[in-house]
């Protein structure tokens, strides 16, 4: 009977909510289909009254781009015209300006708008450039000139990142889906945010002497592991490659040290001390200029010598090898009567054959 009231009791109150839950609704516009992490697309709608003030943002180029500025900038103001920006080439001062207008509804579009003038200041070309505009894109300028202070090895290194004809550069646009563009003492990546944090890891590993391909090819797992659905929730570490460091010992180059002295050195002879001793110094200007002249025409004539000489040589036959004589060794006297019994032997023995 027990047992029976209390099946009763809570099946009567199965519909009703219980402690925390007890003012929680159902909403209407809240169901499965809606995707929560979706950032939908800032329209002119969402900020109908525009922004209270002007902002502006001004960058600096180098002369050799005020070329290709020039030619592009009626394209720059075009795309920047359909996000309602203002733009100014002064080509005096060598800058780029960018500012807000009263149409502008965006209030982060100028930052997107600084991001433009700033990789087209820095070599990168327009149809690349204007994709910062766009949602979801973002660009990063690392600097890697500090990173070594070696000249001889930086270069090095910086070449080893662009790889034989651009091909490791290559290879990482593809694998992370930015553009990069390596320029001076800095590189320009444009792109995702997944594929700036890639793409930034692996310029600042080559730069510490790690080679791209290590990454190029940890990457390239990673991409064929991301299809795998079974292991998603697994550790990704036993299949990528575990490379070991080696370091080559180098040949230490051993130092004479050279016995103390506490005598400083002989100081060494000055021109006029020269000219002295060898007579010159007392010499008249005309006569010492008469000096130098016939040193000069002996130095002439010894060149001049050496390349008849040489010239010549090229007409000059070569010595050819004698061929070694065979010793023909001829017997003083040959037996005629021994050769003609050795032939009729022979002979006899051919008719025995053949019967």
């Amino acid at each position: 009977m027990a047992s029976t009231e209390v099946a009763n009791e809570a099946n009567s109150g199965e519909g009703k909510p219980s402690g925390k839950n007890k003012y929680r609704k159902d909403k209407p516009w809240d169901h499965e289909g809606i995707d929560h992490w979706k950032i939908d697309k800032f329209e002119s709608e969402d900020n109908p009254h525009g922004l209270l003030e002007q902002s502006s943002f001004a960058t600096l180029f180098p002369k050799y781009r005020e070329k290709y500025l020039r030619e592009a900038w009626p394209l720059v103001e075009e795309v920047l015209k359909q996000h309602n920006i203002k733009c100014k080439l002064d080509v005096i001062e060598g800058s780029m300006t960018v500012a807000t207008t009263r149409k502008t509804f965006d209030p982060y579009i100028i930052i997107k708008a600084r991001d433009l003038i700033k990789l087209l200041a820095r070599s990168v070309p327009l149809e690349q450039a204007k994709r910062i505009l766009e949602d979801g894109m973002a660009c990063e300028i690392i600097k890697v000139g500090n990173l070594i202070r070696n000249r001889q090895r930086f270069i090095k290194r910086r070449q080893r990142l662009i790889g034989p004809n651009g091909a490791t550069l290559k290879a990482l646009e593809l694998l992370t889906g930015c553009y990069l563009l390596v320029q001076g003492n800095t590189v320009a990546c444009l792109g995702t945010y997944k594929g700036l944090k890639q793409a930034k890891k692996v310029v600042i590993d080559t730069m510490n002497n790690i080679h791209p391909i290590y990454n190029i090819k940890a990457m390239m797992i990673k991409r064929e592991l991301a299809n795998n659905p079974e292991l998603t929730n697994e550790s990704w570490d036993r299949f990528l490659p575990k490379f070991k460091k080696v370091n080559i010992k180098k040949k230490k180059v051993k130092i004479e040290k050279k016995e103390y002295t506490p005598f400083p050195p002989p100081q060494t002879e000055r021109k006029i001390d020269k000219e002295m001793a060898s007579g010159e110094y007392f010499l008249k200007e005309k006569d010492r200029h008469f000096m130098k002249r016939k040193e000069r025409q002996a130095k002439q004539a010894d060149a001049k010598e050496k390349r008849k000489l040489k010239r010549e040589a090229l007409f000059t036959p070569p010595i050819e090898s004698k061929k070694k004589e065979k010793d023909i060794k001829v017997a003083d006297s040959v037996d005629v009567t021994a050769l003609k019994q050795k032939i009729k032997k022979a002979q006899v023995k051919k008719r025995k054959v053949k019967i």
